[in-house]
């Protein structure tokens, strides 16, 4: 009779999964998955561990014990930021996804390897995974919440990724094995490619030795400048904000700049020229404390990551675009300033100053080795003339006469 119950239980299980994945464990005995170790109505569970998924994928239940799992990254940076003003505040807004079980990813396809889609039900927004398709994410007022939308949720649409624009699926570079072991991928670019000698800058020592490979290679990547938290103890108060609602009925969320294009470099944990973005500059304002004359705008943390944007492109920037751009190692002069944030209040002097902000997983280029880097010496201009000349090469009269 145990039997009969648990085979009715896998049956409903399997129908609320999807036909296709039944088909995937079609001659199975129920109790293949259901037995011991996990629930007999969910053997997929994070709380058992997965148990009857992992009599057979051994091993993968410890991709519950990484970033994936246990968002610890995420929950250090809130108890050091937000956290100081409301203890709750992880709870109230953080707390929405990552790893419930097996079937967050593999509810799709025949419990196979996750589809794009399945990976971007959670890696969306200003996360990496919605730019891997030519998403990003929309300004916070209302207004702007229109046009394509995806799960609910509106986008820019961007260039996509050439790997995504081919058909590669997220798992082609993130194996289970290598999250399982918690690594960022199993497979890096020198994997599957050869930089070519006919390419200029791949005749450079110090391009292929200094720089991780996205940095040139990634065409453009969301960014988001100032991050406030809007703290309502009186929910009449929020009639005033026109802020799409957010995951807590407490908290509205906005930004003082979003942008999408090539992104800042510093220098990452591997010690290479790296993609840099703020996670976070965040601000924090209790409206009810705002509203007695309290402190508004209060910068709790301002925090940069390396990272590898998914926007690969063939091809890259020209030279001047690193070499004579100070702004983007976060050196801007002061002249080149456009917004004023002392006089918003903001307690910056430029949100591409490196006074006053780090790089928490590596650090900012030193002035020192950007003055070498960006010295016009012979062998510079040099390259410089050749790379320019092929774009003249390429130029096609305007008339065939």
């Amino acid at each position: 009779m145990r039997w009969m119950i648990l085979c009715i239980v896998s049956f409903c299980l399997a129908n609320s999964v999807s036909a296709a994945a039944t088909a995937t464990h079609v001659g199975m005995a129920c109790a293949s998955c259901h037995r011991q170790g996990g629930s007999e109505s969910d053997p997929a569970a994070r709380s058992h561990r997965a148990g009857g998924c992992v009599s057979c994928h051994q091993g993968h239940e410890r991709i519950f014990d990484h970033a994936m799992g246990q968002r610890s990254g995420e929950k250090e940076f809130v108890q050091r930021s937000y956290g100081r003003f409301d203890s709750g505040f992880w709870e109230k807004n953080c707390n929405s996804c990552h790893l419930k079980g097996c079937l967050d990813c593999h509810s799709d396809g025949g419990m196979s390897t996750p589809s794009v889609a399945a990976c971007q039900r959670c890696h969306n927004g200003y996360y990496t995974g919605w730019d891997y398709s030519g998403r990003a994410p929309r300004e916070d007022n209302i207004r702007y919440q229109r046009g394509i939308a995806v799960n609910g949720a509106p986008f820019l649409k961007m260039l996509p990724d050439v790997h995504y624009s081919a058909g590669m699926t997220c798992g082609a570079c993130h194996s289970m094995k290598s999250l399982a072991e918690g690594k960022k991928s199993s497979h890096g670019c020198l994997d599957c490619h050869k930089p070519s000698p006919k390419v200029l800058e791949h005749r450079i020592p110090a391009h292929l030795q200094r720089l991780e490979c996205y940095a040139c290679h990634s065409a453009w990547a969301p960014q988001e400048y100032g991050t406030f938290f809007l703290r309502f103890r009186d929910q009449r108060d929020k009639d005033d904000f026109d802020l799409t609602q957010g995951a807590s009925v407490e908290y509205l969320r906005s930004a003082y700049l979003k942008k999408q294009d090539a992104p800042p470099l510093g220098i990452n944990s591997r010690g290479k020229v790296s993609p840099i973005r703020p996670m976070f500059i965040a601000y924090y304002t209790d409206i009810m404390t705002a509203k007695n004359n309290g402190p508004e705008n209060t910068l709790l943390a301002a925090e940069w990551r390396a990272y590898f944007p998914h926007t690969v492109q063939r091809g890259s920037v020209t030279c001047e675009a690193c070499h004579d751009n100070p702004t983007r190692f976060l050196m801007e002069p002061e002249s080149r300033r456009i917004y004023n944030l002392q006089k918003d209040g903001m307690g910056l002097e430029s949100f591409w100053s490196q006074r006053g902000q780090r790089v928490s997983n590596g650090s900012f280029m030193d002035a020192a080795r950007y003055l070498r880097m960006s010295s016009k010496s012979p062998a510079y201009t040099k390259a410089y003339i050749t790379k320019w000349k092929t774009f003249l090469n390429r130029v096609e009269n305007s008339s065939q006469n």
